[in-house]
């Protein structure tokens, strides 16, 4: 049975359109969630699947050599028209894939669980998703781990986007900058005067009534001489409102660090219990207020620590903290384990996120693109990692202007 086309589907597309992310090469951040999501549910088959118009693509993938296929033949089509998971344990059973060629081949699919990718403006994009030729159920904890690898995928989606528009951001702006000193000279020079001079005429015209011929004629000279200094400046000066207003510009205001982090820990908390790490959450105490886009910031946090995770051997220990250092922090210790296996995080955050190889696209590209986002917050990030103590990650905003406790935004 072929699904029905949501009723935002024009919207959902140009969303969907917008990452750029559609027939992208295969990246290890979204491999390493499908082997994730395969090894927790027990399934030999997962995808990230993305839905085009007639087809479905997939943006990872183990266990199937396919790279899309018909989206009429697609389980995720069905799987985005709603805002949890599509769970089917016995598709012959089902009505509406008991007649599809993907079932009804031998060792066809039977079990199929599908977590839609929503994005923060409420589009299904396509799913994460796992599937099986057996029959089977998912137990409660790995339903909410897939739920959590999901939110994973659409953040690590938008969060491309974000570092993408934040670097034409700074190109345009670089521009306007190398343009300042020749607009300052125009606004301070020819222009003024001219300015002044029209002041000049229409202030006498409004007082007395009297039209000055000559006065007029200067007047008429030095805004022919101009119209093309003016058209200049108001260009310059659209532009730089359009380069830091975008529609896809980050949205500051003051929010609550400590409150942020929380739920962020949260978010990640259902794949760290897959692995048996335990997160010991000490973001709490006092407000924490900083001046920050809640949404994009809160990935950010979900990317780190969902790093610490993925790179901390089963067993191990995360905690989270927030704190005052030279700014309101969050810190982040991947703890050495008891009989002292070290965790492999240090040198995906050096690599990733501190070096920063802008021009080099390397295994942990997400971390990079985190790295971005956290320096358009103007925020200092410190790593450390001895043995003993593990791996340390510090990340200090500046301080928000006071404010009171009625002004700050909960998120």
């Amino acid at each position: 049975m072929d699904a029905p086309r949501p009723s935002n589907e024009t919207d959902r597309l140009a969303a969907l359109y917008a990452l750029g992310v559609l027939d992208t090469e295969a990246e290890k951040d979204f491999d390493d969630i499908v082997a994730l999501a395969s090894n927790v549910c027990g399934v030999p088959m997962s995808l990230v699947s993305l839905i085009d118009t007639d087809r479905q693509w997939f943006k990872a993938r183990i266990g199937t050599d396919l790279t899309e296929t018909s989206r009429d033949i697609s389980f995720c089509s069905h799987a985005i028209l709603g805002r949890d998971l599509l769970v089917v344990p016995d598709a012959r059973q089902d009505a509406r894939f008991a007649d599809n060629p993907q079932v009804t081949q031998p060792e066809g699919v039977r079990f199929y669980a599908g977590a839609p990718l929503i994005t923060t403006d409420g589009f299904g994009l396509g799913t994460l998703c796992v599937v099986d030729s057996e029959p089977r159920r998912l137990d409660m904890e790995q339903l909410q781990a897939l739920r959590a690898l999901a939110r994973q995928v659409t953040a690590q989606l938008e969060l491309r986007r974000y570092a993408v528009t934040l670097a034409n951001t700074t190109a345009r702006l670089q521009e306007l900058e190398r343009r300042k000193d020749e607009l300052a000279a125009l606004v301070g020079g020819e222009l003024k005067a001219s300015l002044r001079l029209m002041d000049v005429y229409l202030e006498g015209l409004g007082r007395t009534g009297y039209h000055d011929a000559e006065l007029a004629d200067l007047v008429g000279h030095a805004a022919a001489a101009h119209v093309r200094g003016l058209r200049d400046l108001l260009d310059h000066l659209l532009r730089l409102a359009d380069a830091g207003a975008g529609h896809d510009s980050l949205h500051m205001r003051q929010i609550d660090l400590t409150r942020l982090t929380q739920r962020a820990v949260e978010a990640v908390r259902p794949i760290a219990a897959t692995k048996q790490i335990w997160i010991l959450n000490q973001a709490g105490g006092p407000a924490l207020p900083i001046v920050a886009d809640p949404v994009r910031l809160e990935q950010v946090l979900m990317q780190l620590l969902f790093a610490a995770v993925k790179y901390t051997p089963s067993g191990g220990r995360v905690r989270v903290g927030t704190e005052i250092e030279s700014g309101p922090a969050v810190r982040l210790d991947d703890m050495d384990l008891p009989d002292g296996m070290r965790p492999d995080l240090f040198p995906h955050l050096y690599y990733g996120a501190i070096a920063n190889p802008a021009t080099v696209p390397g295994p942990d590209r997400g971390l990079a693109v985190a790295k971005r986002i956290l320096d358009a917050h103007h925020a200092t990030v410190a790593l450390s990692d001895r043995p003993g103590d593990g791996t340390s990650l510090h990340v200090v905003f500046p301080f928000a202007e006071q404010e009171t406790d009625r002004d700050l935004i909960a998120v």
